[in-house]
């Protein structure tokens, strides 16, 4: 039997990369999905390739206004909503000496602020009994260089995750975090200059990784998938960390 099977979902950030992934599997479970992201272009692909019963609606999570019309349509055609998974973020490897506010401001936006808004403005649309996936990063377990304004954003996810689980329990919504090690997406090889630093990247990645591979985003939307569904009943506030125990060993 499906494991979505009616259920209406939101998936930001699902135009590529783990939430093209993600709102694929939820679609293959008989989920309704809406996807965001900031470009038309592949919105268009990923409905494409997603195939039925998916809405595609141009936005950026960091423009309030752009939430409310995406939570107004959904409104308007499903009248609820069941599942988020808030993926959608932004990445860009700086050293501190470096980091300019713009950059700062950036990160912190998307990542964190526009997280945020997007779980709260959502809230007047969610059923009880509701999942809501936050789509953090391992990098926030460890000191990794040129990761400090993203990792600390990912922390900020992390606590989220906690204090909502914490405010929304009494309505059965359980929230959680799922935390992805290096996975093979177009926001790592935009992370680079060139495909060739991005590949070297990659391996660097793969190394430092104990199963010896970067993830595959269809291995993250499965995750996604166990914390959107019934089958993690019993489980809220947690880390879910797939990072091919980067930082678990």
């Amino acid at each position: 039997m499906a494991k979505l099977k009616n259920k209406v979902a939101v998936v930001t950030g699902g135009s590529s990369g783990i939430g093209l992934a993600t709102a694929k599997k939820f679609v293959e479970e008989g989920a309704y999905v809406f996807i965001t992201g900031r470009r038309q272009s592949e919105l268009d692909k990923a409905v494409k390739e997603i195939g039925r019963n998916v809405t595609a609606i141009q936005g950026d999570i960091s423009r309030l206004e752009d939430l409310d019309r995406l939570y107004t349509i959904i409104k308007a055609q499903k009248g609820s909503l069941d599942i988020i998974v808030a993926s959608a973020g932004f990445v860009e490897i700086m050293y501190t000496p470096q980091v300019s506010s713009d950059h700062f401001d950036k990160t912190f936006d998307v990542n964190a602020r526009g997280t945020f808004f997007t779980v709260q403005k959502a809230l007047p649309l969610l059923n009880d009994k509701a999942s809501i996936v936050l789509v953090g990063s391992c990098v926030y377990l460890k000191g990794f260089p040129q990761y400090v304004t993203y990792g600390a954003t990912k922390a900020a996810i992390r606590y989220f995750t906690k204090a909502w689980a914490a405010e929304l329990k009494d309505r059965g919504i359980r929230v959680n975090t799922l935390s992805p090690g290096a996975v093979d997406t177009p926001i790592v090889d935009g992370q680079f200059k060139t495909a060739e630093e991005a590949a070297a990247a990659k391996a660097m990645f793969a190394q430092f990784t104990p199963l010896g591979r970067i993830g595959k985003p269809e291995e993250l939307a499965a995750a996604a998938l166990f914390l959107a569904s019934e089958d993690s009943s019993y489980i809220t506030g947690v880390d879910l960390v797939a990072d091919g125990g980067m930082t678990q060993l």
